[in-house]
């Protein structure tokens, strides 16, 4: 390599990404049997039915090998429903990590419900077991789970806890659709799943959510809230069967019929090109194996738990290894080197932002996150300090939907030449700012 390619590009060096990306990040990937099945419906003018989303469901069970699946107008609303199907309301605490977006915890509040913070695993980025225990209380109603940047959580470890303190467990799989951990599919181990499908991520059907269980009560108490058409006399439970007709939640929760028909083609092809982002993703860590202050945020090559889509993809940061050199500073060199994306940081941690501390969201008279509560909880997140501190430790990737090894090398070799030359970086390091990352993950290419 002469020294103008081996030099950063930052100091005045040759970039190290010349290739025109062309549809490498596109996605998602929209061909004419999409079209044809989004005009099939607005032809016909059903975009306002369900029986387009109750075939699109079916497809769902079948691929996830479940009983239940409801279709969302949202991953938001499939959350909150998920909430209300575990019995979820008024003084009722549940458990999330702090890294992850907001819908993963915030419906609670419109249930009544307190959010308890709990710290992640510097690793899996993932919700640390050994952080929970000490969070229940008597109120505990629900643990729920992020299967965070498409890397599976400790499950096994969290049910455990789980069924010990006889609580629910929900996966919120938004970031890692078609997962697996120990060979298991994500979204089916816990009690309920609840997932977004939203354009940006990784099962992209549109503006939309789905729910997967194997609980009955779980399933109709969901549909109950939510889907007032389908709460009729089909429903077996007791408890419910007098409130027929009207959704329980005052909310209409039904996905629109462009992304149920959309979602049935998307699901149809999304295994295969899961596996072809999974290749790409593996072959760039591959060639950064052997990086100082470089980690790959990912599953162990050739174990039973897989990656769910790579959603948001990110890497771990050591800077320990590289001199001290700021995390800020890297990615100002990666960028540099032609990878536009490359930011630090990732979800803020959301025991910081005011609508955890300070807002009275319905007029309560005080915060709403403790205003039905038993206790404080607010005075739990002084113990939080992997989630305080993981911004300077991690930074964004590109997200591969195409295994091609040519392209792929330049933007490795990017990251390569930011991190080996990390010694003429620390002359023009400042430090990190004082907010890295952000409260929407949503990054698209």
């Amino acid at each position: 390599m002469s020294n103008t390619k081996s030099r950063l590009a930052l100091l005045g060096g040759s970039k190290a990404v010349t290739a025109a990306p062309g549809d490498l990040f596109t996605w998602p990937i929209v061909t004419k049997e999409d079209e044809d099945a989004a005009l099939e419906v607005l032809r016909r003018g059903a975009m306002s039915g369900t029986e387009v989303t109750k075939q699109f469901e079916a497809d769902f069970r079948q691929w996830l090998e479940v009983d239940y699946a409801l279709g969302f107008n949202n991953g938001t609303a499939s959350l909150q429903a998920a909430m209300y199907g575990c019995g979820i309301g008024v003084g009722d605490e549940i458990i999330c990590p702090s890294i992850t977006y907001w819908a993963t915890g915030g419906p609670a509040y419109s249930l009544g419900a307190t959010v308890v913070f709990a710290d992640i695993d510097p690793d899996s980025l993932c919700l640390d077991p050994l952080d929970l225990e000490h969070r229940i209380g008597e109120k505990t109603k629900a643990i729920v789970v992020v299967h965070y940047f498409g890397h599976p959580a400790d499950m096994d470890t969290i049910m455990a806890i789980a069924k010990k303190h006889k609580i629910k467990v929900i996966e919120d799989v938004s970031h890692a659709q078609g997962g697996l951990y120990k060979g298991r599919k994500l979204g089916t181990i816990g009690h309920v799943g609840a997932m977004s499908l939203m354009a940006g991520k990784s099962l992209a059907v549109g503006e939309a959510g789905m729910l997967v269980t194997n609980d009955r009560e779980i399933y109709e108490r969901a549909l109950a809230f939510g889907h007032y058409e389908r709460f009729n006399e089909e429903v077996k439970s007791e408890a419910l069967k007098p409130f027929a007709g009207l959704p329980l939640g005052g909310v209409k929760h039904r996905m629109h019929q462009l992304s149920s028909a959309v979602g049935r083609v998307q699901l149809r092809h999304y295994e295969a090109r899961q596996a072809e982002i999974r290749r790409a993703m593996n072959y760039f860590w591959d060639l950064l194996e052997d990086v100082p202050g470089l980690r790959a945020h990912r599953t162990p090559p050739g174990s039973d738990s897989l990656m769910g889509g790579w959603y948001a993809a990110h890497g771990h940061y050591r800077p320990e290894e590289l001199g001290g050199l700021s995390v800020s500073r890297f990615c100002e060199a990666v960028r540099a080197e032609g990878v536009a994306d490359c930011v630090p940081g990732c979800n803020l941690p959301l025991h910081t932002h005011p609508l955890f501390q300070q807002a009275d969201v319905y007029g309560h008279g005080r915060p709403t996150r403790i205003a039905n509560a038993n206790r404080d909880v607010r005075l739990l997140d002084d113990s939080l300090p992997v989630s305080n501190g993981i911004s300077s430790r991690v930074y964004a990737i590109p997200w591969f939907k195409h295994y091609r090894p040519e392209s792929i090398e330049q933007y490795a070799l990017a990251f390569r030449k930011a991190a080996l030359s990390y010694k003429e970086l620390l002359a023009g390091d400042t430090g990190n700012p004082t907010t890295m990352g952000g409260w929407n993950m949503f990054k698209r290419r």
